[in-house]
Formats: structure tokens, sequence, C-alpha cells
């Protein structure tokens, strides 16, 4: 089944079932008033939420229509918000391009932060930032949300707390980083607020694309409506969902509704770094793996960071070209200070 929360007066939103095809959907407050209140409560409500979605199809429940527009990020707000770096080509790119040595320990334990989870944007929301100076990047993922799983859980029994999976653009600030990495603390302000896609999908939605711990689909990444990158989810994932929340647990339970991502989903060519999709690749999920590229192939980076009025859309469609999540699609704005309320 498919999930969404429609944007309302409160911070939560209100939880609706959503039609296969991303255009109906139906009210399920009688059920759970809100995604988290569902996650919560997911081994009672879940088969009543699968009946709903089962006679939205065949035309036995009473729908609305569906506008991504009008729907927050399935979960507005989340107890926990974690995301891993498991394409580790991705990782080696980054540490290349500074001329810097990849400890082995990469390849067998996961890199992970804790972002801001206290607010994400909506999928349709604009990337409000002051400064362009900034490094304004987006950085195309998948994404999976969790029910409760045991602290010191095994990869394998973290795969059967996989409750949802959705899309999400985890915004970074690359003209940050360098400066807070180095304090060595950790990400802050570098990972402003990120976005997640209309709509979050069981497992079983994805058919033979989903193999227990990956998605085996292209991520479709467009910029300025030019295609920048349809990486495949499911290739160069030296870590899967189950290794990514298990790596999470490893000193903490976590909660129903914990979020973990994938990082940035990034794919090798022929051994080596990937290529534009204009040269034949398969292109980049974010700006700064190309910047990387650039640099170690010429010594400096070409293309720019996100600049204000530049629009990111991020989706992924099944194998007969339909919307599976809907899309992420934002615009960069500039930050011209608090509006009074």
């Amino acid at each position: 089944m498919k999930l969404a929360t429609l944007k309302d007066s409160t911070r939560d939103g209100r939880l609706v079932v959503v039609s296969r095809d991303l255009t109906r959907c139906s009210e399920v407050g009688h059920i759970a008033r809100t995604l988290q209140a569902a996650l919560d409560d997911w081994e009672h409500v879940a088969r009543r939420l699968a009946l709903i979605a089962e006679g939205i199809e065949t035309g036995a429940q009473p729908t609305i229509r569906f506008h991504e527009h009008e729907a927050s990020s399935p979960l507005p707000r989340a107890y926990q918000w974690a995301d891993g770096s498991a394409y580790v080509n991705h990782v080696e790119l980054v540490r290349k391009a500074r001329n810097a040595e990849m400890p082995a320990s990469f390849w067998v334990d996961p890199l992970m932060y804790q972002g801001g989870s206290d607010g994400f944007l909506a999928p349709r929301d604009p990337i409000v930032m002051a400064d362009e100076g900034y490094g304004i990047d987006m950085e195309g993922e998948v994404a999976v949300i969790t029910g409760d799983v045991t602290m010191g859980s095994t990869p394998e029994a973290a795969r059967s707390a996989i409750r949802l999976v959705t899309l999400v653009n985890d915004v970074s600030l690359r003209g940050l980083i360098p400066e807070e990495l180095a304090k060595g603390f950790g990400f802050f302000q570098s990972k402003p607020a990120s976005a997640f896609s209309p709509v979050a999908v069981t497992p079983d939605e994805l058919g033979e694309a989903w193999d227990g711990g990956k998605v085996h689909l292209p991520l479709l990444v467009t910029l300025n409506g030019k295609k920048f990158g349809k990486a495949n989810a499911g290739i160069d994932m030296t870590f899967d969902f189950g290794q990514l929340i298990a790596h999470a647990a490893k000193t903490r339970n976590l909660v129903a509704g914990t979020i973990v991502g994938s990082g940035t989903v990034s794919n090798k060519l022929d051994g080596g770094p990937g290529k534009p999709i204009e040269s034949g690749g398969d292109g980049y999920s974010c700006i700064a793996e190309i910047r990387m590229i650039e640099t170690i192939e010429t010594g400096s980076p070409k293309t720019p960071f996100l600049r204000f009025g530049d629009q990111v859309r991020i989706e992924m469609k099944d194998r007969t070209g339909h919307s599976i999540f809907g899309a992420i699609e934002q615009t960069v704005e500039k930050y011209e200070g608090s509006k009074s309320r």
C-alpha cells in the first residue's frame, strides 16, 4: 500500500491511503490520525489500512483527489533520522578528490550521522537559504521507515522491521562541511532540513525490485529540467538497509518511526568513476560527485552548486514507467528573513 500525509493546521498532518497510480486517496482518521500513530500500532492497523488500499483499487472505497503538492513529507517530523553512506564508491571519490586515502574500515563499517528530524520540508517546499556561498547541494537517496528495533539486532532482524520505503533529498551545504567536520563533532549547520517524497510505500509495492534490503531501480534526478542522474539504487550499495539499521541499533533501541537513509545513490562505470548521462553514463545523485570527478580528471571542479532559481526533481519509476513515490520537486530560493505571523 501507499501512504501519505496531507497538510492541515497541525504539525503532523493527517494520514491518507493513496491509490497505486497516485491520483486518489482515502482519509483514514478512524484508523490512525497520523502516520506516526499508525507506526506505533502497526500490528493492529496495517491490515485495516491494507483493506482500504484494496478498496481504493476496486472502487469500493470512497476517495478524494490526491495532489502531490498538498502532501507533507510522509513523516513531517520524526523521532529519529539517521543517514548512512551505503554507496562507498561515493565516499571513495570524495577522498580521492582531495588526495586522501580511504580507511579500509569504510568497506565493512558503515558511515552514519544523526540528522535533524524535528521538521522536514514538504516534497514541493522550496530550499530556502541565505547565501549561495554555502555550497547548496541536493542528495538523492532512498530511505526506509522502521518499526521498533531492539538494540543489538542482526541485519536479518532489522530487515523484518522495515515498514515503509520512501525517497529523500538530503540537502547539504558543501561550503560549510569542511570547517564543521574539522571541529571533530560532526554535521549540524551544514545539514539543513531534508525533504521526502509525497508517498511512502510498503516494500511489497516494489515487487521484484525489492530484495529485502535494497531497491533495484534507477533514481531519477533532474536539474532545471535536464537529466542529471539515473543511478540504480540496487547497484554498488555496499551496505543494505538491514545492515544500516543494525548499525544504528548497535548501542540503542530504535523506536517506530525511525528513518534510515541510504546516503547518496552512486554507481561506478566499468569499475571506475561514473560519467554524465550525455556521455553515456548514469549520471549523479548530487553535484558534489560530478565536481569530484572533474577535480580528479582536470584538477578543478567546473559544475557549480545550486543557485537561487534552480529546480531539482527526484523521482523513481517502476518498470512500466509509472511513478512509485511521487516526485520531490524543489526550487532554491533566497532567505529574506523571518516573516511575522
